[in-house]
């Protein structure tokens, strides 16, 4: 029995689709390492313009501009602490991260809603700027060693994930002035839309020739990409997605891959109930690419179709058989650039 594209296509819309494990198991690992505090944190609450600073051990609080200068010399006093916690807030944290690792300063770049739920699971409900820089603090305090460091990312993946992303944006705005187009009742801004897909395809091609510039001025992102296409059924789209929306690729254990990719399965059991394991989370944008290098690979790939026609006859729903191939090719990816990553560092 064979996959149908048409079938398979609808499933891309669906994030959080079973998965093929509803049996207990172990979902979580026990740690080995001691869960240790920390005392000299700074916590920073990052705006536009300004940026609040607390420091839990003299208990101050203060405002200083959200400028490379004034970061430096506000966070030099500080530079032997522990830690300094901020949040990701579009890029306007960059002059403090920046500042930090100049002096040596450790730096944790928190996800917003991580936090966010940690203050809810505290009680936390008032919200200004000095109450959230204590927050980010205590933040910092009790998750102490456990939470990474932040590490500058390299510009060229920099400018390639901008790329990526906007070359994306690009598709979607061309596929929706496609089906417009082809709606009844467009004729009377045909021709606006005629030439608005012709600009979007000019655009998108001027993109890729710009991803292709740039893979060819950085060897190792070349090299990478050249890995990715060894895989049938990854073309140039979908490797140089993967290169800029998951640079972890190749540091990552399979199920971590995995989960960025926004393809494991998450429990879903309660007392003597074991529901169906779904995918969600992860990164939305790259599991959409991953479904449609699924699809190609399950042509032209014999060993995905041969597992895929397998998980078919054992009676696995199709969408299920579309996630666990994506699945097989992140792994499979990150398997091919651990090597290098290894080489590399």
């Amino acid at each position: 029995m064979e996959p149908t594209s048409s079938c398979l296509l609808t499933w891309m819309g669906h994030c959080c689709e079973p998965a093929d494990n509803p049996k207990p198991g172990i979902t979580m690992k026990p740690t080995h390492r001691t869960i240790k505090g920390l005392d000299r944190v700074l916590g920073l609450d990052v705006a536009k313009a300004n940026v609040v600073l607390f420091d839990p051990v003299s208990g101050r609080t203060w405002t200083v501009v959200n400028t490379p200068d004034a970061l430096f010399r506000a966070l030099k006093p500080f530079a032997d602490y522990d830690l300094m916690v901020c949040e990701v807030t579009g890029g306007y944290e960059r002059a403090a991260l920046d500042a930090a690792l100049i002096l040596g300063l450790p730096a944790y770049r928190a996800d917003a809603l991580r936090v966010k739920r940690y203050i809810a699971s505290l009680g936390g409900s008032a919200k200004t700027d000095p109450i959230d820089a204590r927050w980010l603090a205590r933040y910092g305090q009790e998750r102490g060693e456990a939470l990474g460091r932040w590490q500058p990312r390299d510009l060229d993946r920099d400018a390639l994930a901008s790329l990526v992303r906007h070359r994306q944006d690009l598709v979607a705005a061309r596929t929706e002035a496609k089906n417009r187009r082809s709606a009844p009742g467009s004729e009377a801004i045909s021709a606006f839309l005629d030439a608005q897909i012709a600009f979007l395809k000019d655009q998108i091609a001027k993109l890729d020739q710009a991803i292709a510039d740039l893979l060819a001025k950085t060897g190792n992102l070349a090299d990478k990409e050249a890995r990715l296409r060894q895989i049938k059924g990854v073309g140039p789209v979908v490797a140089r997605s993967l290169l800029a929306l998951l640079p972890e690729l190749g540091r990552l254990n399979r199920r971590q891959a995995a989960s960025l990719a926004g393809l494991a399965p998450h429990p879903n059991d309660s007392g003597q109930r074991c529901g169906y394991r779904r995918v969600r989370g992860g990164r939305p944008s790259l599991r959409s690419i991953l479904f449609m290098a699924a699809l190609a690979a399950m042509r032209a790939n014999p060993q995905m179709k041969h597992f895929a026609d397998r998980l078919i006859c054992a009676g696995k729903p199709k969408r299920l058989v579309l996630i666990a191939v994506a699945r097989k090719i992140v792994v499979l990816a990150n398997a091919l650039l651990r090597p290098y990553e290894t080489q590399i560092n």
